[in-house]
């Protein structure tokens, strides 16, 4: 199959959720409480369902389990990747995620969930907390139990256009007004440990997780170094932002047309501004702002034109 699969959002309402995903992409979002965009999902919690052509209407998760070919044969059980858009209208919680060993002993999910964020917009003073400033464990303990936040948590600002690696493990939120494009394991596993005391529409609070949470905290933290090369090629440009054991990240800024060859089994592409055309074996398609799609494996040469910018990943 020498075509790319382009596939169909699921929306996910959070408390902390808003309206952005339909008025900055346009899509038919469920209320006015939508916090997540799961773009590419094979994760049974919100499942992409393609939108045209020879799978039409499959499950991504039952193309990963029946034409495993499609992606080079990755030996994966599960899709091992999700793409996200997060609209941050309200303050995220403050969690912490653990990894492949942790859930496999004592979780639900076949993997852990290192992530990485992309921030596409966020007002002026956004910030996130990424981290904490607990020495040992007993210190952390010491300072959740005495609820001092202000004193563990490390906050820092952002602005549009950054990138930042979460590791698992880490202690983060993601700060209100900000919109991001994530790309992490494909896993729902959260543990909370701070959730601002607010309730839900019928007036309970979230469940934290503690001991879970301190459990897969690393401590003490130490924040990840990013270096991204850059190429340009013409008046293109193109960012690897990570390579990691679990995805790499790149972001391409496309302004002319360009001949792409594919070195690796598939990509995730996520298009998040402007608009253009993917060109393979000579059939021609349009790909737009909000547009997320599957470059398979029998796809190794393809050609992009137009005026677009896309986060591309894979494992």
């Amino acid at each position: 199959m020498e075509k790319p699969i382009f596939l169909q959002p699921v929306f996910q309402e959070r408390i902390w959720g808003g309206t952005a995903l339909k008025d900055i992409f346009g899509y038919d979002i469920p209320s006015e409480k939508t916090g997540e965009c799961w773009a590419i999902s094979g994760h049974a919690n919100g499942e992409s369902i393609v939108l045209s052509g020879e799978f039409y209407k499959k499950k991504l998760s039952e193309l990963w389990r029946k034409k495993r070919d499609l992606f080079g044969n990755h030996p994966a059980l599960n899709f091992p990747l999700l793409v996200k858009l997060l609209d941050a209208n309200s303050d995220l919680s403050v969690q912490v995620h653990p990894n492949d060993e942790y859930v496999q002993k004592n979780g639900k999910d076949l993997f852990g969930k290192n992530e990485c964020w992309y921030v596409l917009d966020c007002k002026e003073d956004a910030e996130i907390i990424l981290g904490h400033n607990a020495k040992s464990k007993e210190e952390l303990i010491r300072l959740i139990e005495k609820e001092a936040w202000d004193k563990l948590l490390k906050k820092i600002p952002i602005k549009k256009g950054d990138f930042i690696y979460v590791p698992s493990g880490t202690v983060h939120a993601i700060g209100k007004g900000t919109l991001i494009l994530e790309i992490q394991q494909s896993s729902d596993t959260t543990f909370r440990l701070f959730d601002y005391d607010r309730v839900d529409a019928k007036g309970k609070k979230r469940e934290l997780h503690l001991r879970q949470a301190i459990e897969v905290a690393s401590v003490p933290h130490i924040l990840p170094k990013i270096q991204p090369e850059f190429a340009e090629e013409g008046r293109n440009r193109y960012i690897k932002y990570l390579e990691s054991d679990h995805f790499t990240v790149c972001k391409w800024e496309i302004k002319e047309k360009a001949e792409m060859k594919k070195d690796v089994p598939f990509l995730l592409v996520s298009v998040f501004n402007g608009s253009g055309t993917l060109n393979v074996n000579g059939f021609l398609y349009y790909i737009n702002k909000g547009d997320h799609l599957i470059l398979p494996a029998s796809i190794s040469k393809y050609f992009v034109d137009g005026n677009f910018d896309a986060i591309v990943s894979h494992p």
